[in-house]
């Protein structure tokens, strides 16, 4: 064969190859090449959690996806070792793991909680819609409840305060939470660990929500009220009927 053949051929081989158009650039013809696997390579909706720079692995923790899950993509399971519960409300229940292996010490003190009944008949007294609901305190009349004495913060453990974590609310000083706790609606980064002043040092992540933040969207969405001693108050008081263990932490 010429070599004026071979030449012939191996521009009508060019031509033919799929997705090639000789009039636009080598980069994009490459492009509509790879477009058909293009589906096969992009990251599902609901990523895993990420693990960021930080003393112990910073994370962020997100809830499931509001939707039901489908049959073949099953809820999150949680952590080995790490409890799970189900904290029943006047507007359904809502079932959380608790981070154990990062957060030990507010998990076993919400565990004491949990075992003396303390939350029972409780409500969620401060509810800020597009921001997170509050509970674990006050009684529906707000008479609040006695509590054992403050836990060390764990705020440094590297966990995110966003949509669907658990963290433990507390005053002022650092060192002061006890029972409350406040499940966040949406990605609040300002209530993380920054630093070591006062305004740095960021709320605990104990928790996340693994099924019902259905429920959680339902309560910040009741309305509110202000009162004497308080604001965002439900007008209907919503109630925390307990908490109960499913799964015992690993001995």
């Amino acid at each position: 064969m010429r070599p004026c053949h071979r030449f012939s051929l191996f521009v009508f081989a060019i031509v033919m190859t799929p997705g090639w158009n000789p009039e636009v650039p080598a980069a994009v013809n490459a492009l509509r090449r790879a477009a058909p696997n293009a589906a096969a390579r992009q990251a599902p909706a609901t990523p895993p959690p990420t693990r960021l720079p930080g003393t112990r692995g910073t994370r962020e923790v997100h809830a499931p996806p509001l939707q039901a899950p489908a049959p073949d993509n099953p809820p999150p399971a949680p952590a080995p070792g790490n409890p799970v519960a189900i904290l029943s409300t006047s507007l359904g229940d809502i079932t959380i793991e608790l981070f154990a292996d990062y957060a030990p010490v507010s998990v076993d003190n919400f565990m004491q909680y949990v075992k003396d009944g303390f939350y029972a008949d409780t409500v969620f007294h401060r509810v800020k819609a597009g921001f997170m609901i509050q509970g674990g305190g006050f009684t529906a009349t707000l008479s609040e409840k006695p509590t054992r004495p403050p836990i060390q913060n764990e705020a440094t453990n590297g966990l995110r305060n966003t949509r669907g974590t658990l963290a433990m609310a507390r005053m002022a000083a650092l060192r002061s939470a006890t029972a409350q706790f406040y499940i966040n609606v949406v990605d609040n980064r300002r209530l993380d660990h920054t630093g070591y002043g006062p305004g740095e040092f960021g709320y605990a992540v104990f928790g996340r929500v693994l099924s019902g933040m259905d429920v959680v969207d339902r309560i910040a969405a009741v309305p509110t009220r202000p009162t004497a001693a308080m604001d965002d108050v439900p007008v209907e008081p919503v109630i925390i009927k307990g908490i109960t263990l499913q799964r015992p932490p690993r001995a």
